[in-house]
């Protein structure tokens, strides 16, 4: 049985969600848009070359997708791999807060399957997840990064075997 939704369906899905924030640089803190400068250049358009203008040498990162990262070279290595997995992988910025020395967005990942992930063979559609990011800057560079990505919602739109829930059901406790 095919459980694939239609490219259509996942785009007008996609457009019905949580619109992008405007991001004119112009209007952005300094760390804010560091974050954007990340989101959309490193990641949208693999310009790998900014991670060490973004990062201290040996920031820390904590992904959904993978193990704890550190330092450029590996993290470099993790964004190869996503974007090798995911063609016309595409990062939007729907919110994103500053306080005192961290920066945290609500975001939306979305590209289309090419390579295995976690098991599940590829698609060929485009798939997407939500994810909250948090950014601690010491001065105007990342230290650390911590990133947790709606991992259930992005296996069960992988296709598969859906990924069974955690048994909590209100009125039985």
């Amino acid at each position: 049985m095919n459980t694939r939704v239609p490219d259509a369906l996942i785009e007008a899905a996609l457009g019905r969600m949580d619109p992008e924030i405007e991001l004119d640089p112009a209007k952005l803190s300094i760390r804010k848009e560091a974050v954007r400068r990340f989101y959309k250049r490193v990641w949208d358009e693999s310009e790998i070359s900014l991670i060490p203008e973004l990062f201290h040498e040996n920031f820390t990162f904590r992904g959904s997708l993978g193990p704890l990262l550190v330092g450029h070279a590996q993290f470099v290595e993790y964004v190869r791999w996503v974007t090798a997995t995911f063609d016309d992988y595409t990062s939007d910025i729907l919110a994103l807060v500053e306080e005192g020395n961290q920066v945290v967005g609500k975001l939306r990942f979305h590209g289309r399957q090419r390579k295995p992930l976690f098991g599940r063979h590829p698609t060929g559609g485009r798939i997407w997840w939500n994810g909250t990011a948090f950014f601690r800057f010491d001065g105007e560079r990342v230290r650390d990064l911590w990133v947790l990505g709606d991992i259930y919602g992005l296996l069960g739109r992988l296709g598969g075997c859906p990924p069974q829930i955690a048994g909590f059901t209100l009125g039985n406790t």
